[in-house]
């Protein structure tokens, strides 16, 4: 049994208390002990092993809702216990994996599989979402009931829209007894397929296949009025442009049970980033234009957008190095999201408790998960972080077995100090 630990002199950020001030934590046996808003809580028993945080941010372990991994089925590009060591490197503490695997992820055995390996790698906590379809092809409806039973935290077809509109509202529907959400990608495939760019006057300069920001729109306009027919829970996955969030705004303000999601991508970069075809920035969807990704930035700031994932996709080096219409889409994102997020503090953009909402305590609310918060009795998943430390994203540096991040050279502030998951340290410099 370890010994319980103090975490004293910290700036403590809680986003499910609204708590933003000094404070310090006693973790004992995996859980949140004690809690002082405070930088200390005085005299302390000689049992207890004292970490001073010197005045750095102590928030909850994030919670990245969308990543990829190879595995199984693809481990060149990435490993479960890659992405867990990336993960904690970040600050990350909770991951959840996408179905689109080889096998996808369509019944219990995968799901199981990927659980105990998760128990096995014993660094950040691991989750499955399962796939909304069998083999992810949008036609026949996968083992819902049972993968949920399995531990499934959502279902989702990833990447791939889910044409057909009875597929979807039976696949709502069956999700809806069970009380798991849907994840859906807002994107008419008429328009979209074969797109690496948004379309515009960029993409007609650069010669690139593009996609109109209004097939967004045209898919999340489906997918609401299912969502009305069914009542179910519904994720849009990765919303990325203005006309978008107006149809999204019109669904909530009917009642309808929706949470959006963007990534760090398309928060951080617009089409102008991918210069001369660099395609570190080839991601899916595809950048969009300023203007959109001013929009979504205010749709964080308004609480219109609730959650913020990495969208983190490994790719590598020879899936990258190819003509731009030919290469993998996809970034690696896990390492560099909490330093990513905090440029938007930094700038003035948006309240740096709001920011931490987005990737603590809205995703666990939205999953049903007991981390996201520090409260006595919660699971002691904390990260320690400098706010103001100097970060240089060196893309060859990174954990993740690929390397294709859009951050490669950029200038960040927020340094990872330490990663606590259940009252272990997972990371630390």
């Amino acid at each position: 049994m370890s010994r319980p630990v103090a975490y004293l002199n910290a700036r403590l950020v809680d986003p499910a208390s609204g708590y933003d001030g000094p404070g310090a934590v006693i973790v004992t046996e995996g859980v949140i002990a004690d809690i002082a808003h405070a930088p200390d809580f005085g005299r302390l028993s000689a049992d207890i092993e004292v970490f001073d945080a010197g005045g750095a941010l102590l928030i909850p372990g994030l919670i990245d809702i969308r990543v990829k991994t190879g595995e199984p089925g693809a481990e060149p590009k990435e490993t479960l216990k890659s992405a867990a060591l990336a993960a904690a490197a970040g600050g990350v503490t909770t991951i959840v994996v996408q179905p689109d695997t080889n096998p996808v992820m369509d019944e219990p055995s995968v799901v199981d599989f990927i659980l105990r390996r998760a128990r096995d790698i014993e660094l950040v906590n691991v989750y499955p979402a399962g796939a909304a379809t069998k083999g992810g092809l949008g036609e026949r409806m996968a083992e819902i009931g049972l993968m949920h039973e399995a531990g499934c935290l959502y279902i989702t077809d990833a990447d791939r829209p889910i044409v057909d509109s009875k597929v979807l509202r039976r696949v709502l529907s069956y999700a809806k007894a069970f009380g798991v959400p849907v994840a859906h990608r807002p994107a008419d495939p008429w328009l979209s397929t074969g797109a690496v760019a948004s379309e515009g006057e960029f993409a007609a300069r650069m010669g690139l296949p593009s996609v109109p920001a209004i097939a967004e729109r045209i898919m999340l306009e489906r997918d609401l009025a299912l969502v009305e027919l069914t009542g179910a829970p519904f994720i849009v996955d990765q919303i990325t442009t203005g006309a978008a969030l107006d149809s999204l705004r019109r669904g909530l303000d009917r009642g309808l049970p929706v949470t959006a999601t963007t990534s760090i991508n398309h928060l951080s970069f617009n089409e102008i980033d991918i210069g001369d075809y660099r395609t570190f920035c080839k991601v899916d969807p595809p950048l969009r234009s300023e203007g959109d990704r001013q929009a979504v930035i205010d749709a964080v700031a308004s609480g219109l957008i609730q959650v913020i994932v990495s969208a983190h996709a490994p790719a590598p080096a020879e899936d990258k190095r190819l003509p731009y219409d030919e290469a993998a889409p996809g970034a690696v994102g896990l390492q560099t999201l909490l330093a990513a997020l905090l440029s938007f503090h930094h700038d003035g953009r948006i309240p740096l408790i709001d920011l931490i909402r987005t990737v603590t305590s809205a995703p666990a609310k939205l999953l049903g998960l007991p981390a996201g918060r520090i409260a006595r009795g919660a699971p002691a998943d904390l990260v320690i972080c400098d706010l103001n430390a100097p970060v240089v994203i060196q893309a060859d540096k990174l954990i993740s077995k690929s390397k294709n991040s859009p951050f490669d050279g950029r200038r960040l502030q927020g340094k990872v100090l330490r990663t606590v998951v259940d009252g272990r340290t997972v990371y630390a410099i």
